[in-house]
């Protein structure tokens, strides 16, 4: 599906179903450097039970033209925006990472416009280790290299991909090259810079789950636990022998996990 936001295009994928005005819609926003794939087993799932889908590239990132946000409370903002492209007054959003700090923080800036709120792998803060940002700024391969192991936990360094002859680390090695030079780099600076999580996190109204990875060396669950106490109203769950991309590596819990919500 293709909008327009800002006027530049924005692409927004809806999981084989044709969108209907008169369904509820759960938007999707993916993490550093990443695009819609990201989502593609949860979003399927959700959009032939019931529901729109709407899994977006932020800007500059997969289909979406322009360049990337500088700052995870523009990237929120904008979010807001894509509501109102797609002709939406409210939605439930899910996040995972990156996006799950863009969705928390577009859902304290606009509380009554989001219905239900998922996060996957977030935390109160998320710094980048100086290492990762050095080398995301100059390009090198050593970033993504260091992102897809970093984000992985056990099971997928060694194969372990529900579909046989696949793999988690190298899928995720080409979904990161994929991106253009300077997305990587915008993306984890913004990620690093955000202290906003806790003032965000007050102003929600709407249920929140926190959905963690018990083997997430980026966002490990123990980092989440102050977030969680500051929601009105949130559950966590934690998915035993899961690194940080959770919907690669337990898709079925994860979706499982989310249809509770959204």
């Amino acid at each position: 599906m293709q909008l327009e936001v800002d006027g530049q295009a924005v692409f927004a994928a809806t999981g084989g179903r044709r969108f209907d005005a008169g369904l509820p819609t759960v938007v999707y926003i993916h993490g550093a450097s990443m695009d819609h794939t990201v989502w593609s087993l949860q979003a399927r799932y959700v959009a032939h039970h019931g529901r729109n889908v709407l899994a977006l590239d932020l800007p500059g990132h997969g289909r979406s033209q322009g360049s990337p946000l500088t700052t995870i409370e523009a990237m929120g903002t904008w979010i807001g925006r894509f509501l109102d492209a797609a002709g939406l007054r409210t939605a439930a959003l899910v996040g995972h990472s990156m996006g799950a700090l863009v969705a928390l923080e577009a859902a304290g800036q606009a509380p009554a416009r989001v219905r239900a709120l998922a996060l996957v792998g977030v935390a109160e803060r998320m710094p980048v280790h100086p290492d990762l940002l050095a080398a995301a700024m100059v390009n090198e391969t050593l970033a993504p290299e260091l992102l897809a192991s970093w984000g992985h936990g056990r099971g997928g360094h060694v194969g372990g991909h529900p579909s046989p002859g696949l793999w988690m680390m190298g899928g995720s090695l080409k979904l990161l090259a994929r991106a253009s030079a300077g997305v990587l780099a915008a993306d984890l600076a913004a990620c690093n810079a955000y202290d906003g999580a806790l003032r965000a996190a007050a102003r929600v109204t709407c249920p929140a789950l926190l959905l963690l990875g018990a083997g997430d060396r980026m966002t490990p669950p123990a980092k989440a636990k102050a977030l969680a106490g500051v929601f009105k109203s949130s559950r966590t769950i934690v998915l035993a022998e899961t690194g940080h991309m959770l919907m690669s590596e337990r898709p079925d819990a994860v979706t499982d996990a989310l249809g509770g919500l959204v």
